[in-house]
């Protein structure tokens, strides 16, 4: 589930919003020295937030007991970044490891919040959850757009990606098994934020498309560790994705019949992470659904499901009259609406 043409579309969202563009305010004497404690090396200590107390039971509760962790204390590093993939890169281990030490240790590409002299500021965060293409480029450039309008936006690459290495190509069934690491390394990923210098912890957000969507959509439904979520170009029954969706969707769909599997087992494969199992849980006030009305990888069924059982108001539910990839046209609009959520809370230092 990529967005493919992306090139003409990068080019018009760069001129329309500069680098710099959220603010001109000067840093103070606390925000220097916050700023000069980030140091290659730099290790932060954290500790899991998670909480799924409450009384579900039933498929739901099976759902979150799949999903769960035993809450920890863990430690979060900064890392020189790639050339041209943020200010730093962001370490920490995946709550629920694998068993490979590339894929277990988490990364997640660091774009600060700049002023117009390019000196760094307080301000709320941003975890941002990448789409299925390996370039990450939907994901990128979300996470560029909003940290150039004053928020901090952290782009966390999912298992198999970036520097986390490849799924093992052997069992396709790793496709759609590993999502439930991914819900887990997600959901850490506010708590690593939070304890990061430069960082309004009252206020984290997080925001995924389309792979990254569903993604965000299950973790919408695990607690309420966010404090506001936006998901693109995605929604519930992520089975229906898979056996009935078009193009990138079909070709995850060939895979997986080609080693043999039935759509019954897809269906099984999916279920562990499937949004819908937990979509009651989801805190609507504070949810946003970008949805396209002529989207053929996730068919409108899939993100109408997910809206209804999330009760998502009509106000929270956008739907765009786009496809699965013209989509991104709105993302200037779209990424300025998500900035006015962000920022629409007094600042930590005031």
């Amino acid at each position: 589930m990529t967005i493919r043409n992306v090139p003409i579309v990068l080019c018009l969202f760069l001129a329309t919003f500069s680098p710099h563009s959220a603010s001109c305010a000067q840093p103070d004497d606390s925000t220097e020295l916050a700023a000069a404690s980030l140091v290659e090396n730099a290790v932060f200590a954290a500790t899991d937030s998670l909480d799924l107390s409450g009384s579900e039971t039933g498929d739901a509760g099976a759902c979150l007991g799949g999903l769960r962790w035993q809450p920890a204390k863990f430690q979060v590093t900064l890392e020189k970044p790639q050339r041209g993939f943020g200010n730093w890169l962001v370490r920490f281990p995946s709550p629920k490891p694998m068993g490979d030490a590339t894929i277990d240790r988490v990364a997640m590409e660091w774009y600060q919040a700049k002023n117009e002299d390019g000196d760094p500021l307080v301000a709320p965060a941003i975890v941002v959850v990448h789409e299925s293409g390996r370039s990450m480029t939907v994901g990128r450039l979300i996470a560029k757009g909003l940290s150039g309008m004053g928020v901090h936006a952290f782009l966390i690459q999912l298992p198999g990606y970036g520097q986390r290495g490849k799924l093992p190509e052997a069992d396709p069934r790793k496709l759609l098994d590993v999502l439930q690491q991914a819900v887990a390394d997600v959901r850490r990923a506010r708590d690593a934020v939070a304890i990061l210098p430069l960082i309004n912890n009252r206020r984290i957000g997080l925001q995924g498309t389309s792979l990254g969507g569903f993604v965000t959509a299950a973790v919408c439904g695990l607690d309420h560790g966010y404090d506001c979520q936006f998901v693109f170009l995605a929604g519930g029954n992520l089975h229906d994705v898979v056996l009935k969706g078009q193009r990138d969707a079909a070709k995850i769909r060939e895979k997986l019949q080609a080693a043999g599997l039935s759509d019954d087992e897809i269906m099984a494969l999916a279920n562990p992470i499937e949004p819908l199992r937990i979509a009651h849980r989801v805190r609507s006030e504070t949810t946003w659904l970008y949805s396209g009305t002529k989207d053929d990888v996730v068919p409108p069924s899939c993100s109408h499901a997910w809206a209804a059982a999330a009760k998502l108001s009509d106000s929270h539910h956008i739907q765009m009259p786009v496809d699965h990839y013209s989509g991104v046209l709105y993302l200037p609009k779209i990424l300025g609406e998500i900035r006015e959520i962000m920022l629409a809370v007094p600042q930590a230092d005031e």
